[in-house]
């Protein structure tokens, strides 16, 4: 069997559309340098700095500046909320998935690492450390700046960790310079789908369906489901899909009305379930309801919230 190449995806805001499809043959991506990078204390998961000053003196001698390299940052996966939020203009934007296989064959100079998630420093390299300043041998110099750059680049803080980053070391050769901007254009053959976001203006949506129609990739539209605190995706022709940790790959089992991949096999979700006479049936049961009908709610909730008051005060 031929394993699939592993899915990455990019999150875009609204407004960058025209700015990342400004070409009809690629698709443009921001790098950013280790200095740009949104932690401040990135680099500080390298070793740690309250060992003794002469290794600290060492360390600064043999590692010096960080090689600032471009790097452009994916996510594992496309149904991440808060990344949604924050990167796509609060679910308003969109995301490109990328096949990975296809990004390497477009730039096989360049490097792809998961980042990992630590809040204290590498303790291997505090010992690496102490190996290359005491003992004096390269190797261990050489073994010392190989980690250093490996976690400066692919460590961050565990308040991080929805992300779910995967970063790509670009080669400098491979960008060009804008300004202040560090670009990648990456070829089209290598976007296999184009997401909106399900708060995007309708002219957002027109926008990318367009970019996927000339691309020649598929086109989703992320969903907020009732049933399930995971996304979903529809299709332009409204059939439901599902991210399965390693694609988005068709739902099988979804409810027929909403179309919102279900757990359980039936035929509708609990919510499209509810019908009238089920309304009528719990609202006979609803004893506010009763309480309104003879004027005593209002006063039966402000003598309850009293009754809460004095247990909150006691405690």
């Amino acid at each position: 069997m031929i394993a699939k190449s592993k899915r990455i995806y990019k999150y875009i805001g609204p407004e960058h559309i025209d700015k990342v499809f400004h070409s009809s043959d690629a698709i443009t991506l921001k790098c950013s340098l280790p200095k740009e990078f949104n932690d401040p204390y990135e680099l500080f998961l390298t070793i740690d700095f309250n060992e003794r000053p002469d290794a600290l003196a060492y360390y600064a001698d043999a590692i010096g500046e960080l090689p600032q390299l471009p790097t452009t940052c994916f996510s594992r996966s496309p149904v991440v909320i808060p990344m949604w939020a924050h990167y796509a203009q609060n679910l308003q934007g969109f995301a490109v998935e990328f096949p990975e296989d296809a990004l390497v064959k477009a730039f096989p100079e360049s490097h792809l690492g998961d980042v990992s998630y630590s809040d204290t420093p590498r303790q291997d390299l505090c010992e690496i450390l102490y190996r290359a300043y005491e003992i004096g041998k390269p190797r261990y110099t050489y073994f010392l700046r190989r980690g250093v750059f490996n976690a400066a680049y692919f460590t961050k803080a565990s308040c991080w960790s929805y992300e779910q980053e995967r970063r790509m070391i670009a080669s400098e050769a491979d960008t060009r310079q804008v300004g202040p901007l560090t670009l990648l254009d990456a070829p089209n053959d290598c976007i296999t789908s184009i997401i909106c976001g399900p708060r995007a203006s309708e002219q957002t949506k027109l926008a990318l369906i367009k970019k996927a129609e000339e691309i020649d990739c598929r086109y989703f539209e992320l969903r907020i489901g009732k049933s399930s605190a995971t996304p979903y995706f529809v299709d332009t022709d409204g059939e439901p899909f599902s991210f399965d940790l390693t694609e988005i790959a068709p739902s099988h089992q979804h409810c027929e009305a909403c179309k919102e991949p279900i757990a359980l096999a039936a035929e509708q979700c609990s919510w499209c379930q509810i019908n009238d006479e089920l309304r009528q049936h719990v609202a006979s049961r609803n004893p506010f309801r009763i309480l309104d009908h003879y004027g005593l709610l209002e006063s039966y909730v402000t003598d309850m919230d009293a009754v809460g008051g004095k247990r909150k005060s006691k405690t």
